[in-house]
């Protein structure tokens, strides 16, 4: 018997995608790049994920293509090792495992079995080394390169402050003020500086470097914004350097063009700027690209060049400075405060994006689906300016209806904004609906939409909870507006208290008869139609910080906990508690298709996760230190097809699976699977076949021809010694001579009209009649054209005589063809 497989807790998503710089394949079809504990392989084309490649135990710091075979790639780790994979079929080939921790990876044609790694110094903290690593050529695919040689002492940790020039001859390394260049062949090492007092000129601080490909020129980019172009560094003292300026804050990064004609630079300001000729008169500009650029990647043909972003995006730019391709990953914002989440309609995660945004991310491509702009105002990045910003998001049932919260902090007067947005079918995009200014005199805290599927739109109800101490309960009412673009709008029908207390959680129960809303220690149960008050629970000492109904058959539940660690569990029938356990909840969240309810824990810096059902306090499953890092939010995000699992003890994660979000804005996930399983189905299923890039269209027509191929076979079943019959207006194509053909304009409909199939089959009778009254039709045609048609009636069997006639052409059509195919044209051979 094979034992059932634990729970491991891995990373899903939201993984940084500008973690380390991106590397274009040989024939710049493919982008590879690092995303967290895994490398992955996108198609330039499609934008489309190819190849998700895991095996690091840590985070993956740099890519390389391998100098001496272009199909393969280098890919160093924290974890201490480097992996050298067949990135066409994600296959590692070999592991070598270095010991230390490898926090940049570069690769050179000229150094055939070795590369250089940045390591820290051991004995001394802060301190790194550049070091070259020799890669040994024995047989095993783990093995251990243990044989380093130290390159440069005192170099930085970033990958961007190193760079090879020319071919490998020499290595450049800045740190501070001071750049350090060391030939390899002469064994000889200049230390440059600048100077390290910050006027009101700028600041001269290194941030980036950059050689020139084929000249013995440096780039080197500054914190003020400036780029000096090094020369003649062979000397220590008769070097020279000019200087670049456009960029108004820091270099983030630079790169040469593969010709070195010309320089990239990018900042803060979101602009790639193109340097030619190295002059400061001659750039272009293209703006607007969202944010911050990371790194800047050439391709190996010079025809692209891709930016990576720190609102992990990927940006890939054709060599003329024109936008091509965008890859938005999961946007990392300092704090989710709309919490996670699920969009009805695409399973998407929902949550904070770019400010004042709300992005839609897909959990299945780690990819963002769109960015929807709720606050519709422009953002200036300035710091300590309050501006509005998204802190609430509720989804009804059906996703049809958006409720958005934005507010903007003030210390006396807070600005609030209630927004309504109903989803159009024809635009396939949210459309505000109604805003309602000052909502609530207070900040607030939480709202949700009353879940009954069976309900109609216009019994939809909205609450909100607020530290103004009221809850408001929002309806659909008719616009009586003439002038009114919808026909329906929002207003209040209800304002409820209890004791002057702060409002700070609301729910519906599963049938949508109940709505509980919590006053600071007191939780209280109203009725969602007469909206009388039926009863209150309170367990003190602590305020309520999060509630929630059972589902399904512990409906009669209600869950709440507390900020002083108490999960408490009341019974709505007896109005009594029915059992309580001291533990520090930070997030209850339950699952909307099963009786199952997930609470994590926060005690002892160690997250611990806690699945139960409120009929039974004693939990189904607990896993202790979840993770290193705190938990802030969870969700349970419905399959589309239930998963077999075949331990009883994981039965919860069958319908939906569990989402969590740490304070580093990694995205986890719970998986009883192994990493090869884990794998999304897509990077198996998506083989490159003779070496094309796949895309969506290939996959559906290798779906249409494997089921062509079962179709063909089941005919072949019924239908025996039976040759296939072409179409007739095929027929009648292939054999006319192409002199003579009518024009294309003509041919084209009636050769798409004998592919449609029709709707409705007929008889095997009705099939066999019209055969004989067409045959009696075509009696004046050629003896020859006679001869085939009976052959055709005889070889025919019923069974294909009604697949034919599913695609036979109009008589009409064919008799036209018939007299064209007569025409005498023997007068053209006068000519």
């Amino acid at each position: 018997m094979v034992a059932p497989a634990t729970l491991r807790v891995v990373r899903c998503g939201g993984s940084t995608l500008h973690g380390a710089r991106a590397v274009f394949s040989a024939d710049s079809k493919y982008l590879l790049c690092a995303a967290g504990d895994f490398v992955k392989m996108y198609s330039v084309a499609t934008e489309e994920t190819l190849r998700v490649m895991g095996g690091h135990a840590d985070l993956v710091t740099g890519v390389q293509l391998n100098p001496h075979n272009h199909m393969q790639l280098y890919s160093s780790s924290l974890d201490g090792s480097i992996k050298l994979w067949d990135f066409m079929d994600g296959i590692p080939i070999k592991t070598f495992t270095v010991g230390s921790k490898l926090l940049a990876l570069y690769a050179l044609a000229s150094s055939e079995d070795s590369v250089f790694v940045v390591i820290p110094k051991s004995g001394e903290r802060d301190t790194f080394q550049l070091v070259s690593v020799k890669l040994t050529k024995a047989a095993g695919q783990d093995l251990e390169a243990k044989e380093l040689s130290v390159v440069l002492d005192g170099v930085d940790a970033s990958p961007k402050h190193i760079a090879f020039g020319r071919e490998g001859e020499y290595v450049a390394s800045v740190k501070e003020v001071n750049l350090q260049v060391f030939f390899f062949k002469r064994k000889q090492l200049n230390r440059f500086s600048v100077s390290a007092i910050k006027t009101k000129s700028g600041n001269n601080h290194f941030t980036c470097i950059a050689c020139h490909p084929t000249e013995d020129c440096i780039a080197t980019g500054h914190a003020d914004g400036k780029i000096r172009l090094w020369r003649n560094f062979y000397h220590k003292k008769d070097y020279t350097f000019s200087t670049l300026h456009w960029h108004h804050d820091t270099v983030m990064d630079l790169a040469f063009s593969m010709e070195g004609t010309s320089l990239l630079s990018g900042g803060v300001e979101s602009v790639l700027v193109l340097w030619h000729n190295e002059s400061d008169c001659q750039k272009d500009f293209l703006p607007r690209l969202g944010s911050a650029i990371e790194y800047i990647s050439m391709s190996s043909d010079g025809a692209l060049c891709c930016t990576l972003h720190t609102d992990n995006r990927i940006t890939i730019i054709n060599s003329n400075l024109r936008f091509s391709k965008s890859i938005q990953g999961l946007i990392k914002s300092t704090d989710v405060k709309t919490g996670l989440v699920v969009d009805p309609r695409t399973k998407a995660l929902v949550l904070n994006g770019e400010p004042g945004h709300l992005q839609f991310y897909c959990l299945q491509s780690d990819q963002q689906l769109f960015s929807l702009d709720i606050v519709q105002r422009q953002y200036i990045h300035q710091a300590g300016l309050n501006q509005a910003d998204l802190v609430k998001v509720a989804f009804s049932a059906q996703g049809k209806w958006l409720a958005t919260v934005e507010e903007r902090e003030e210390v006396t007067d807070p600005e609030l904004q209630l927004k309504l947005w109903f989803y159009d079918e024809e635009t396939q995009s949210f459309k505000l609906n109604t805003r309602i200014n000052m909502p609530h005199e207070d900040h607030i805290t939480d709202m949700c939409f009353r879940e009954m599927d069976e309900l109609e739109d216009d019994s939809l109800i909205l609450v909100t909870a607020g530290r103004d101490c009221v809850f408001k309960v929002w309806v659909m009412v008719e616009d009586t507006d003439p002038e009114a673009q919808q026909s329906v709008s929002w207003s209040c029908d209800f304002v409820g208290s209890y004791h002057n207390y702060q409002a700070t959680n609301c729910c519906f129960s599963e049938d949508g008869s109940l709505l509980a809303v919590s006053f600071e220690e007191t939780v209280t149960v109203w009725d969602s139609v007469t909206w009388d008050l039926k009863c209150t629970f309170c367990h003190p000492p602590g305020k309520i910080r999060n509630i929630c109904f059972g589902r399904l058959t512990c409906s009669k539940y209600l869950i709440g906990a507390t900020d002083y660690g108490f999960l408490c569990c009341w019974n709505l029938l007896s109005c009594a508690l029915e059992w309580s356990a001291h533990l520090n909840v930070l997030v209850l969240q339950p699952d909307p298709l099963s009786e199952h309810i997930a609470a994590v824990s926060w005690l002892s810096k160690e997250s611990s996760l806690f699945v139960f059902k409120p009929n039974e306090p004693r939990p189904i499953y607990i896993q202790r230190n979840l993770c290193k890092e705190k938990i802030q939010l969870a969700a349970f995000v419905p399959r589309d097809e239930p998963e077999t699992i075949g331990s009883e003890k994981y039965h919860w994660l069958r319908r939906s699976q569990l989402f969590f979000l740490t304070d580093t804005q990694e995205l986890m996930t719970l998986s009883a699977k192994s990493l090869e399983e884990r794998l999304t189905p897509s990077s198996k299923q998506l083989a490159v076949e003779e070496s094309l890039p796949v895309t969506p269209f290939s996959l559906l027509l290798g779906k249409h021809r494997r089921q062509q191929s079962q179709e063909d076979i089941d005919l072949g079943k019924l239908v025996h010694n039976k040759h296939k019959q072409d179409s007739p207006a095929v027929k009648e194509l292939l054999h006319t001579p192409a002199h003579v053909l009518p024009s294309a304009s003509f041919l084209c409909p009636i050769f798409i009209n004998s592919l449609l199939i029709s709707k409705e089959n007929k008889s095997t009778e009705e099939v066999a009649d019209e055969v004989e009254m067409e045959s009696e039709k075509t009696e004046d045609d050629s003896d020859e054209e006679r001869g085939v048609t009976e052959m055709e009636q005889e070889d025919t069997s019923p069974m294909e005589l009604l697949g034919e006639m599913t695609c036979k052409l109009s008589k009409s059509q064919e008799k036209e063809l018939r007299k064209i195919r007569k025409m005498d044209y023997s007068w053209i051979s006068a000519f």
